[in-house]
């Protein structure tokens, strides 16, 4: 089962489509002498990537992965975030709560600063009416269960103990992984790409949510 596990993984991360420049956004935290992010850095090294990939196979063919990872941004989040599509023909569209447009249902897997699941559904307020609002499903799991979770490093320490390795990346799995970055790593350095510049403490700088707009996703920063 776990060499099934791994040669699917290397099959996923070769299927995923050679990163196109336009879908590549970088920036740049701005150096200011209070800050501890970027003062050593040059005008050209980026604390900011986002970008949109596609994974070219049957079943995820047209669905949009869009990432995103910086440093000195307002939270420290790690998550999974899947925005269903919204039902053509909405019977609700002239009794809306709210612009439901804008709001898609939504699934998030959460694993910092809480794990968790937090589902977002647009639903029909209870009583004669036709409204719809947004409500959250949550399961924080430091709520539901009373135990802590042990932190990612002492999960695959154990596992090297007990010489459990379907957490870890083969050398194939590794390549096919750089495969993918760097053609556009090289791309940015024969451009000497410009990083977009974005504030400390801030959301991070605004090209990534273009980008997500030309890809048919709105991200929300909540």
């Amino acid at each position: 089962m776990e060499k099934i596990l791994e040669m699917r993984k290397v099959k996923v991360l070769r299927s995923i489509r050679r990163l196109d420049p336009s879908d590549v956004i970088l920036g740049q935290c701005k150096a200011t002498s209070g800050d501890k992010v970027g003062v050593n850095l040059n005008n050209l090294t980026p604390t900011f990537f986002a970008a949109a990939l596609y994974i070219d196979n049957a079943r995820w063919d047209g669905v949009p992965f869009l990432i995103k990872t910086g440093l000195g941004l307002i939270k420290h989040r790690v998550e999974i975030r899947i925005n269903f599509h919204n039902v053509p023909g909405n019977l609700y569209r002239k009794h809306l709560g709210h612009n439901i447009d804008l709001a898609t249902n939504e699934l998030i897997l959460s694993d910092a600063p809480d794990e968790a699941i937090l589902v977002k559904i647009n639903n029909k307020i209870p009583g004669l009416g036709l409204q719809l609002d947004a409500s959250e499903l949550n399961l924080l799991y430091k709520d539901k269960y009373n135990a802590e979770v042990p932190d990612s490093y002492e999960h695959l320490l154990l596992d090297v103990i007990d010489g459990d390795n379907h957490l870890f990346m083969r050398s194939d799995e590794l390549a096919a992984a750089w495969n993918i970055l760097t053609p556009i790593l090289q791309e940015i350095d024969k451009n000497h790409t410009t990083p977009e510049l974005y504030e400390v403490g801030g959301r991070g700088p605004i090209g990534p949510y273009y980008l997500y707009a030309k890809h048919g996703v709105r991200w929300i920063d909540d």
